[in-house]
């Protein structure tokens, strides 16, 4: 017979126990409901120890549960996609050992959540032509390209005109980034600038705000989109977990005491 576990999803601070309804990962309908200690309590569900499966589905369940406590609860501390502890006296354990770092985190935490924005230019030929519009050495190899026969020298100043075209991407990405980031700056508590994965995408960051401040943060939004609407393409997902904030990770040796 397959032994049960505890899969984690966040910490809340409640005295009672809780039950979110059969929303928990791995699509079997498993309940969602709270382990707790004294006024500290882990979010859970119950799930094989022996079987783990990563993949886009589990991680979007991870994600929508931690979701629908924050329907309930003003200050949610997520934990990493994964988090598996083998008995609820595991999670009590561990909530008595660690009781005044959680505490200290969900105050501090408070009434906070993550939004993500994300800025994507609309047209990069537009792009690409305003870079060689305004680099003058790009100008000069283009015409020299035009006027040269040699195979050799022509893909020499190609692969220089490249360089540069890259390099002045990045300095117009940069540019762009800063004055989207400059609407932003006075209402957020915090923000991480996340990678970008392709040459139209100028702007991926993720904001921590307060729930005071939600309204001027979609303002914000809307404004920029009125403002660059034929130029950028603003998506803007919120309110979310704090993932990018938070950094809590439980080995499965820290369990135990």
């Amino acid at each position: 017979m397959r032994k049960e576990g505890k899969y984690v999803y966040c910490i809340i601070q409640a005295d009672n126990d809780f039950n979110f309804g059969p929303i928990g990962i791995g699509n079997r309908g498993d309940l969602v409901t709270t382990i707790g200690l004294d006024n500290l309590s882990m979010v859970v569900s119950d799930h094989p120890l022996d079987r783990f499966t990563v993949n886009p589905e589990n991680i979007l369940a991870h994600q929508r549960v931690i979701e629908e406590v924050m329907k309930e609860f003003s200050s949610v501390l997520p934990l990493r996609f994964g988090t598996i502890a083998s008995s609820p006296d595991e999670i009590r354990n561990l909530l008595n050992r660690r009781s005044r770092e959680f505490l200290e985190l969900l105050y501090n935490n408070n009434n906070t959540f993550e939004a993500n924005v994300t800025c994507i230019w609309k047209d990069m030929s537009e792009i690409y032509r305003e870079i060689k519009e305004e680099n003058e050495v790009l100008k000069k190899l283009e015409v020299e390209f035009k006027r040269e026969k040699d195979p050799q020298e022509r893909q020499k100043k190609m692969k220089e005109a490249g360089i540069i075209v890259e390099k002045d991407l990045i300095e117009k990405k940069n540019k762009a980034a800063s004055q989207i980031m400059l609407a932003f700056k006075k209402v957020v508590v915090d923000y991480c600038h996340n990678k970008t994965s392709d040459d139209a995408t100028f702007f991926n960051t993720a904001f921590l705000v307060r729930r005071v401040r939600e309204k001027e943060l979609d303002n914000i939004v809307a404004d920029l989109g009125e403002k660059y609407l034929s130029r950028i393409d603003i998506r803007y997902t919120s309110p979310l977990p704090i993932f990018n904030f938070i950094n809590l990770t439980i080995f499965p040796e820290k369990w135990e005491t």
